[in-house]
């Protein structure tokens, strides 16, 4: 098998998905969203990361999110902007079928959660012998999402994800953890050119491209992608200072959000700031408001949404 191609380097973004009040997919809210992130200057969209509900939605409804996703950025001139599909399932069958799936709805990678429903037997030698045979069978390059949070605490080591970043088809790793040095020994073991390491959280970003990763998948970028763009550029053009001031307001922001409900208060925001979208989520996740944001947090992410506004 000859060696896949990661993702280039850029801002990714796990993209929120929107349901009506019966919570049926909002096609025209999800539509909106995409175009808005690639106006904002992302590289690729990630459907059905932790951010996406992956799990709350059916077999169809996966495709269907992946193929309106993929048609919105071709309907408007984006058609550099990648599409990634989060395809990790509790079985290795499953699992790739999600693959076969995303492939065929246009998805040109796949981001694939470790199983742990089965928590206990999940040691290195399975988890290395689930990602391998998905990786064999996948139509489409496949990645290693990494985020303990969402899998009853597994959280992989470098050694691990660099064992695995030797398959000719695992070209990459999502790095929800935000671990700064598992993130730097796997960008001085790999090139990004062959296996793109991504930061998972904004409040990370700078450092992560200082060490010269691959860049960010971050749910932040729902809300202020000019931003993250802003600060990718000023680095690239060598005004550290300058990027560092817009690390300071998405590191307070990235953590206000995952305090004040994470997935459903990045509704709350969308929906008031850039007005589509309802706040419906599917439980048992839980809506948020607006108006749980109050005093230094309401200022920094003030701050925060008026550069955003600027740009």
């Amino acid at each position: 098998m000859a060696r896949s191609l990661p993702p280039p380097p850029g801002i990714y973004v796990p993209a929120v998905i929107f349901f009506t009040d019966d919570e049926e997919l909002d096609t025209a809210a999800i539509k909106s969203h995409v175009l808005r992130l690639a106006q904002g200057g992302v590289t690729g969209i990630l459907v059905q990361g932790s951010n996406g509900e992956a799990q709350h939605l059916s077999q169809e409804e996966r495709k269907l999110a992946i193929r309106l996703t993929r048609q919105t950025l071709d309907e408007n001139g984006f058609q550099n902007t990648l599409v990634i599909a989060g395809t990790g399932a509790q079985s290795t069958r499953e699992t790739k079928k999600l693959n076969a799936d995303a492939k065929e709805a246009g998805a040109s990678h796949a981001l694939i959660l470790t199983p742990s429903t089965w928590r206990p037997m999940m040691s290195k030698d399975p988890i290395l012998r689930f990602h391998r045979e998905v990786a064999d069978a996948s139509p489409i390059p496949t990645m290693v999402y990494n985020f303990a949070v969402v899998t009853a605490g597994l959280d992989l080591d470098s050694d691990t994800i660099a064992t695995l970043g030797e398959h000719p088809n695992i070209v990459g790793t999502k790095l929800s953890c935000g671990h700064l040095g598992k993130l730097t020994r796997l960008v001085t073991t790999y090139p990004t050119s062959e296996f793109a390491t991504f930061i998972g959280r904004s409040d990370s970003f700078l450092p992560a491209i200082a060490m010269k990763s691959a860049g960010g998948i971050m749910a932040l970028v729902n809300i202020v992608p000019k931003a993250h763009r802003r600060l990718w550029d000023l680095w690239d053009e060598g005004k550290a200072d300058e990027a560092r001031e817009i690390q300071r307001l998405l590191s307070h922001c990235d953590a206000i959000v995952s305090k004040l409900g994470g997935i459903g208060f990045i509704k709350a925001i969308v929906s008031r700031e850039f007005g589509y979208g309802k706040l419906k989520v599917r439980g048992p996740l839980a809506e948020s408001s607006m108006e749980k944001l109050s005093g230094r947090d309401a200022e920094l992410m003030a701050e925060l949404l008026e550069l955003e506004k600027s740009l």
